[in-house]
């Protein structure tokens, strides 16, 4: 038969809940008394109290679950997803919690919503999912503290809230590269259409794109590209079919295996970037000199190939998250915060070249 709380507390002539002390709240035990109980415990073989119901006891899961629309794969491989992680897990594990990672399906909504609603979790930190996805319905009517990182009104008002001014960070994008003398210009972004698919977007202004992260990337650049007389209609947007290296290669072609070929191509993540660079290279291309690129995020390796990027603050992202979602302020004002970026100009962009031939 399996040891106990009540076969400890019978073997030791005390109580259940001097037994559970030693476990859950040792500081009102002497260090006696506890070790005394420890040991006994090891030698019946008893493990310790169920921790789904001792959490269950105490109203409290122990968890915050955090919303990926992205495979659960992209929180391991994607540099800017592992590094917020980090500073979430950092401030996390100081309060006792630990994180649990919910990919939420995009192709398969029922199952999204039953993984959302039966969620072990005290609160959500939603890391990238569409305003459009009904997962975020059933995270309203589970009432639990929430932090969103996407678009400020994706939830109620007062919501907690981290991220960045994207589009005012797109815009120093486009900027640069207009101010370089670029007037053919394309952009490699997800999560314009349908993911999973590559093709150039003709259909849709930048107004009538629906994901808040790439949208607000791509207004940016548009309000500076437009401003230097470019029309949105002599921009080349791709739509690549996932934030991933190959992804970004394969949409690249699309600007580049063209007659008239982009002079610049403005990539909305910079592992994206890093896939357009590897186009280039294979097409004997050098950025900076004959094709302009830039990235968003700096992730450690765009400092290694000398991208131009937008750098936003990633660790210290996850860090702001954890604090609002574990000391929530009560002034409304304070629920909202706004990080800061910078523009760092490297080597993969550079004025127009003198010779802008025409691919065959």
């Amino acid at each position: 038969m399996a040891a106990t709380l009540q076969t400890i507390a019978e073997e030791l002539g005390v109580s259940r809940s001097t037994v559970s002390n030693a476990y859950s709240r040792p500081d009102q035990l002497s260090p006696e008394l506890r070790a005394r109980i420890l040991e006994t415990a090891e030698r019946l073989g008893y493990p310790g109290p169920n921790p789904t119901a001792r959490s269950l006891r105490r109203g409290r899961a122990g968890a915050v679950g955090v919303l990926f629309t992205a495979n659960l794969s992209a929180a391991f491989t994607d540099p800017f997803a592992v590094a917020y992680l980090r500073g979430l897990a950092e401030v996390a594990e100081k309060h006792d919690t630990s994180l649990l990672l919910i990919p939420v399906s995009y192709a398969d909504t029922e199952a999204a919503l039953h993984t959302v609603r039966n969620a072990a979790v005290d609160a959500f930190c939603v890391y990238c999912v569409p305003e459009w996805h009904k997962a975020l319905d059933v995270i309203r009517a589970r009432d639990l503290p929430v932090v969103a990182g996407d678009d400020p009104a994706l939830l109620e008002p007062g919501t907690l809230w981290v991220g960045i001014d994207e589009r005012a960070a797109g815009r120093r994008v486009g900027q640069h590269v207009a101010g370089l003398g670029h007037r053919r210009v394309a952009i490699v972004a997800d999560w314009v259409t349908e993911p999973g698919r590559t093709e150039v977007v003709t259909h849709l202004s930048p107004d009538q794109l629906r994901y808040y992260v790439s949208g607000e990337r791509i207004r940016g650049f548009d309000d500076a590209l437009s401003a230097a007389g470019i029309a949105w209609n002599d921009v080349i947007l791709v739509n690549a079919a996932g934030n991933s290296r190959p992804a970004g290669a394969e949409a690249a072609a699309f600007a580049l295996d063209r007659r008239e070929r982009a002079t610049a191509i403005l990539a909305t993540t910079d592992v994206l970037a890093l896939g357009v660079l590897d186009a280039l290279a294979v097409r004997g291309l050098r950025p900076g000199r004959d094709i302009s690129v830039t990235g968003f995020d700096d992730i450690p390796e765009a400092a290694t190939v000398g991208l131009t990027t937008i750098r936003q603050p990633s660790v210290e992202r996850g860090h702001a998250v954890g604090e609002l979602l574990f000391d929530p302020p009560d002034d409304p004002a304070a629920r909202h915060r706004v990080l800061p970026t910078a523009l760092v100009v490297r080597a993969t962009t550079g004025p127009v070249p003198t010779d802008t031939r025409k691919t065959p």
